[in-house]
């Protein structure tokens, strides 16, 4: 191992907040040092110690590497039809998944990685630096376990989501479906997972189903997550906080019960733009819940239906324009926030003992990802020490 300093830096991210009156731990006139995969460093540039290698950032700003934490990559096929016709006025609704669901099922597992993989290379090169993704475009016991076979050769933040939809094979019986995600097909995709998730929603699984599928997923040792209250009210924020589950995710109708039970728990609100984007669909008022106090992240959720966006420069811009972050919190919440929402505290800052994930902008403060929107500023990118981009 070597190690590296990287100087010159104008505007450091840490997302430590004991340096800076806020949350980012912003350093001015920054270096950070390298060694092997860690950081080991930060502080002024000029004290920068000895190290092997120095790289002069040439006064751009650096922040830690994205931490998308809700993403639906393993898939094949797109949906350009049903979004053409949604932006001519057709609303969304959960039942076009069964589309993908019919290409995944007919596609190799070679296609299916391949897919896999582009979208990854892609997120790379706008700084996304850890990612979580799910299953659930399969439906049946062996293509959800392939599918997490799969993200699990590229991830460690893997979910098991049998239960995005109810499998249009079980649509005269949902019980029975229910009972296969939390029976054998729950047996066969464990032990590729961290993380299980429903979509907790009309058209898909209500607040009795989410509660049995999670509890179960629990008893097996996977940790729960759901997608809440996206569009409409109903119970999943609430299930989310009983259950403890790392994040709810979506939020974009809560009832001000919703929003203290969150602000009042270890349950992160993930906020996902792009969904609303692509669907025109309501805001979610992601100024309710940091007045509240609750912990929010910002994510893609890219999926080839709802929001087919890998990057999360967009999103962060979308939740400063449209959802009443500034461009700190939303900085905060795509690195630390989704860190958080995974329960990570060796990602999303760049910190003594934090692992090296760090984006260079072609910009000399990380204000310009929203002031800039659109604009390709990710200029270098170093995961685990070792700069791919």
């Amino acid at each position: 191992m070597s190690s590296t300093a990287i100087t010159n830096i104008a505007t450091l991210v840490t997302n430590d907040p004991s340096l800076d009156e806020s949350p980012l731990g912003l350093i001015r006139d920054a270096a950070v040092v390298i060694d092997g995969d860690r950081v080991v460093w930060t502080g002024d540039s000029r004290k920068a110690p000895a190290t092997d290698n120095r790289v002069d950032a040439g006064g751009r700003a650096v922040i830690p590497g994205f931490v998308d934490s809700h993403s639906h990559l393993v898939f094949a096929g797109d949906r350009t039809e049903e979004f053409n016709a949604r932006m001519s006025g057709r609303p969304y609704s959960a039942g076009g998944i069964r589309t993908t669901v019919a290409a995944t099922r007919a596609a190799t597992d070679e296609e299916l990685e391949a897919n896999l993989t582009r979208y990854l290379a892609e997120a790379l090169r706008q700084g996304t630096t850890t990612f979580e993704t799910k299953s659930g475009y399969g439906l049946t016991t062996v293509d959800e376990s392939r599918a997490l076979r799969i993200a699990a050769r590229h991830t460690d933040e893997v979910t098991y989501l049998g239960a995005h939809i109810v499998s249009p094979d079980y649509a005269e019986d949902p019980a029975a479906y229910v009972a296969l995600v939390t029976g054998e097909m729950l047996d066969a995709c464990a032990p590729h997972a961290r993380w299980i998730d429903v979509f907790c929603e009309k058209g898909a699984f209500d607040g009795d189903q989410a509660r049995a599928i999670l509890t179960a997923g629990r008893a097996r040792g996977l940790h729960p997550r759901i997608h809440a209250n996206q569009l409409s009210h109903g119970p999943g924020v609430q299930l989310a906080v009983e259950l403890d589950a790392a994040s709810a995710d979506h939020c974009t109708h809560l009832t001000d019960a919703d929003v203290d039970a969150l602000a009042n728990s270890g349950t992160v609100a993930t906020l996902l733009p792009g969904a609303e984007f692509s669907t025109r669909a309501e805001w979610p008022d992601a100024r309710r819940l940091l007045d509240a106090g609750v912990t929010v992240a910002l994510s893609t959720d890219c999926n080839p239906g709802s929001s087919f966006t890998s990057s999360l420069p967009f999103c962060l811009a979308l939740a400063v324009r449209d959802m009443g972050m500034t461009p700190d919190e939303a900085v905060w919440s795509a690195t630390a926030g989704g860190a958080a929402a995974l329960r990570r505290d060796d990602i999303g800052r760049l910190v003594p003992g934090a692992r090296a994930d760090l984006v260079v902008l072609d910009a000399p403060s990380h204000v310009h990802l929203a002031y800039r929107p659109g604009v390709p500023l990710v200029t270098q990118v170093w995961r685990r020490g070792v700069r791919e981009v």
